[in-house]
């Protein structure tokens, strides 16, 4: 069956970095697109990254672009969040899911990222 599960978060001080890692199983992962997001207290989840199946293309949320970087390695069956100069409002429960067309067919269970002094 297929799973995604997310490791890497925790907390870290505002201008610090995190790399997520998402490892994924039961499907063939080369041929799907991948995405991170992630929810805040209180406030919807959020597209924050996506790559496409060959890692040739990628897109990010306003909020993230020059800070976040996503990639993939095929090889490894896993998709990386890497994330810099993080700010308070970073913080969320972030989840990687695969792309399926239009939408987002299987989730992560999450991992928490908390920002603070």
């Amino acid at each position: 069956q297929v799973q995604l599960v997310e490791s890497g978060g925790g907390s870290v001080q505002p201008g610090g970095s995190l790399r997520l890692s998402c490892a994924a199983s039961g499907f063939t992962f080369s041929t799907y697109g991948m995405s991170w997001h992630r929810q805040a207290p209180g406030k919807e989840r959020e597209l924050v990254a996506s790559i496409s199946s060959g890692g040739f293309s990628t897109n990010y949320a306003d909020s993230v672009k020059g800070r976040f970087a996503i990639s993939r390695d095929n090889a490894k069956n896993t998709v990386y969040l890497e994330m810099n100069s993080l700010k308070p409002e970073d913080t969320a429960v972030y989840y990687c899911a695969r792309r399926f067309r239009l939408w987002y067919d299987y989730w992560g269970q999450g991992t928490q990222v908390t920002v603070s002094s």
